[in-house]
């Protein structure tokens, strides 16, 4: 369970450093990893089915932690880390018998010390493979494309309001031509957003049919 979370920060690690889409020298080259992870026996009913019997394009990483937490009581007088022990051991068996890659990373006890050196470990292996494969890991316009495209939205929601506050019926067309650099649908998904949170609008028309949609300031 302490480990819980880690997948979620290697997928960010990894993808937000090696996805790119031109090399350092300018050339088109579409890199990327797509990282998965979960904890335990929960990946036996996930995707560990598809990476077994699967497209053989990945490799896995297996974290293991021999000292059983105390944390967890026993079952019928069973251990529950010898069940976790024994499928991780089921788990990568199985993957290595179907001739898939996989490597095991071992640890005696689990603190703050090791989790550490496995976050070290990582953004060093992510360095170095981002220089094998000749990209800049600290390089993020993909980012930044979202954040501008998030504050161009954010800006038309307050245009959008500006004009509502008179109080007169207008369309989404309508909202959309008064507006610099908007497109109707951008404006039909601010509305939904709005008119959903706040009871100060009604709408008039059909949501399926967006250039039905009549709204209006109460």
């Amino acid at each position: 369970d302490q480990l819980e979370v880690f997948s979620r920060y290697l997928q960010q690690l990894v993808m937000e450093s090696l996805g790119k889409q031109f090399d350092r020298d300018g050339k088109l080259v579409n890199q990327g990893l797509s990282v998965f992870g979960n904890k335990g026996s929960t990946d036996q009913h996930a995707y560990v089915q598809q990476l077994r019997d699967g497209l053989d394009n990945f490799f896995v990483t297996f974290i293991e932690v021999l000292t059983d937490t105390d944390q967890i009581s026993s079952i019928n007088n069973r251990n529950p880390g010898d069940f976790l022990s024994g499928f991780l051991q089921g788990t990568r068996s199985a993957l290595t018998q179907a001739g898939k890659q996989n490597l095991s990373i071992t640890m005696k006890v689990f603190d703050e010390m090791r989790l550490g050196a496995l976050v070290a470990l990582f953004e060093r292996a992510v360095s170095l493979y981002s220089e094998l494969i000749n990209i800049n890991a600290y390089h993020q316009p993909g980012v930044e494309a979202g954040k501008k495209a998030a504050n161009n939205v954010l800006s038309i929601q307050s245009s959008v309001i500006k004009l509502l506050a008179d109080g007169k019926p207008t369309t989404v067309l309508d909202l959309a031509s008064r507006i610099d650099s908007a497109n109707p649908e951008t404006i039909y998904l601010i509305l939904r957003h709005t008119l959903a949170n706040s009871p100060t609008y009604k709408i008039l028309g059909d949501w399926g049919n967006p250039e039905s949609l009549t709204i209006q300031k109460n």
